[in-house]
């Protein structure tokens, strides 16, 4: 490409509501072109570089046996309706009516729509099992459109969904595509990591995530320092830390006129937040549910919306409801001697263990020492309550836990037989009797995976593209003023046959100045870079350097060829 042909429009300005490293370098290197909150044009370059991605994911979905097809974007209300999702879902998902007053959306996910086809398509076990995928722009509201692509509103996504006639069948594919994510994000030339996940609003009964592991990355997720164990936070389980042992204190009311927060009373006691209590009410449909955790712990919400004693989120009692409980105290001094026998107590495992506590008294303005599960306190259930912290036991036993961060770019679920059992999708099997059909669902985020590649390949001088991602695999920039200079007729040769063997090779002959030409290049992310010159030229000298290198490489002229084409295949 050349490109005095090519629409490159670069900018030493960065945005101003460009937040992270992937947004700035996107709006600068020209890629992306912000249309209105959460939308954005792809330039040329822009996509090629989603093309790219595009090509993998589509290559490696084939090859793990998955059919393409294309679903409407806009999915009547009917759908959404049968799987009780139109309401579900919540403001992420955009309806809108047609002129005959009918409601619609614009699809953020699919799982209506391919249940649909498959109930209208599928008669018989014999032609399970099935997996058709597509890549398609979704959209979903964002209350808070952010980060560029990275929290688009509009986004591109390759989203797979397999029909089985049984669980067994399921768990096989279901690996199946699973190697097939970590194939995807091998080649692109990624640092990534599998973990454990909750399934969220999609549903169903088990799920991975896929993170691009980045110091910027929104997920924390938990894995061991000794094994292959790995987990969203959300998910990962969190053991008992330390061993229960006997009471060995009198509990004792003291007076805490002002100090509420496990923070204050830490101080105010000279104690380790590690052997206060805190203690949450939340609501039920029975009532109020108190949760506890050790003070120096959180209550994991995704951990306790699942509670079979809570309604699938977690809402703190109001002052009013708190007041009506009879426990006789404001928020803040709560805590689980004395509770109302009414108010179920879900108590964490290492908070569990705990001897000779601080908790909160039940009376305004007072703390209890020295309380004591059994004696004082007696636990409705021991659970896993908590998120997990750095330095925990890693559940599999093996190491501790360890906490980085990542960017989710993949998911994949078994559905199981939610959407199928919603909306009535069975298959006759070998004994002619109507089976529900078992389902699995695969989704990777096209347009993330280009952001969250920047967030981990970046340097102060701009994008470091995996070499599979790179818009160009090399840039050839000429130096020389004159039009009949010698550099003219090499650098012709030089593109001509680095093309005829197949490299996507780029000529910057915009006659820039050399040091625009290099910020740019060096912005844009190209990989390999050869610089000729008549001074090279007279020496026999062609300047190479790879992008992320700090110092030029020189080349015999005889040589240049084949080198740059080894380098290319080293790097993709």
């Amino acid at each position: 490409m050349r490109l005095s042909q090519f629409h490159l429009h670069t900018s030493k300005q960065t945005p101003s509501d460009a937040e992270i490293a992937s947004h700035q370098l996107m709006m600068r290197s020209g890629m992306i072109r912000k249309l209105a909150a959460g939308i954005y044009t792809w330039t040329p370059l822009g996509l090629r570089i989603l093309r790219k991605v595009e090509t993998v994911v589509r290559q490696e979905m084939e090859n793990a046996g998955a059919l393409e097809l294309l679903m409407p974007a806009v999915q009547p209300a009917e759908l959404w309706q049968e799987t009780e999702r139109w309401e579900q879902f919540g403001g992420q998902l955009l309806k809108m009516r047609d002129r005959m007053q009918r409601e619609f959306c614009f699809g953020p996910t699919h799982e209506e729509v391919i249940t649909d086809m498959a109930r209208n398509e599928l008669r018989s076990y014999k032609q399970l099992p099935l997996n058709f995928f597509q890549i398609q722009t979704k959209f979903r509201d964002e209350i808070r459109p952010r980060f560029g692509v990275m929290r688009a509103r509009e986004f591109l996504m390759k989203d797979a969904y397999s029909f089985h006639v049984d669980q067994d069948c399921l768990g096989r594919t279901y690996q199946v595509m699973y190697d097939a994510y970590a194939r995807i994000f091998t080649r692109l030339g990624l640092r990534f990591r599998a973990v454990d996940a909750d399934t969220g609003a999609i549903g169903g009964n088990a799920s991975h995530e896929f993170h691009v592991l980045a110091d910027s990355g929104e997920d924390a997720i938990a894995v061991s320092n000794q094994s292959e164990y790995a987990a969203n936070v959300e998910k990962a389980e969190a053991l008992a830390v330390g061993e229960a042992r006997p009471a060995g204190a009198e509990l004792s009311k003291i007076d805490t006129p002002s100090q509420r927060t496990i923070e204050q009373i830490s101080e105010f006691l000279k104690v380790p937040a590690a052997n206060c209590v805190k203690t949450m009410l939340v609501r039920s449909e029975k009532g109020l549910v108190a949760l506890c955790v050790r003070g120096d712990h959180e209550i994991n919400e995704v951990k306790a919306a699942n509670l079979e004693q809570l309604p699938g989120e977690i809402i703190l009692a109001s002052e009013a409801e708190i007041a009506q409980s009879g426990i006789g105290c404001s928020a803040g001094f709560i805590g689980p001697v004395g509770l109302p026998d009414s108010i179920p107590l879900i108590v964490d495992r290492s908070a569990a263990v705990l001897a000779d506590f601080v908790c909160g008294a039940n009376s305004d303005g007072a703390h209890y020492v020295g309380a004591n599960w059994q004696r004082d306190a007696v636990a409705t259930d021991i659970v896993d309550l908590r998120k997990v912290v750095a330095g925990d036991p890693s559940p599999d036993g093996q190491g501790k836990l360890e906490l980085v961060r990542g960017i989710e770019v993949g998911h994949v679920f078994q559905l199981g037989q939610k959407y199928a059992k919603a909306m009535g999708a069975t298959v006759l099997d070998h004994q002619g009797k109507a089976r529900t059909i078992h389902m699995g669902c695969y989704g990777v985020g096209i347009s993330r995976i280009v952001a969250a590649a920047i967030e981990q390949n970046h340097d102060s001088k701009g994008i470091c593209w995996p070499g599979p991602m790179a818009p160009f695999q090399v840039v050839i920039c000429p130096i020389h003023k004159k039009a009949d200079s010698p550099v003219v007729a090499y650098v012709e040769s030089l593109y001509r046959q680095l093309q005829s063997r197949g490299v996507e090779v780029a000529l910057d002959d915009r006659g820039l100045r050399p040091g625009v030409m290099f910020a740019d290049m060096e912005l844009i992310g190209i990989p390999h870079r050869i610089v000729v010159s008549e001074r090279g030229l007279e020496s026999d000298q062609i300047e190479y350097r790879e992008r992320r290198a700090d110092e030029n490489e020189l080349w015999p002229q005889s040589e240049v060829l084949e080198r740059v084409i080894a380098n290319t295949l080293i790097t993709g």
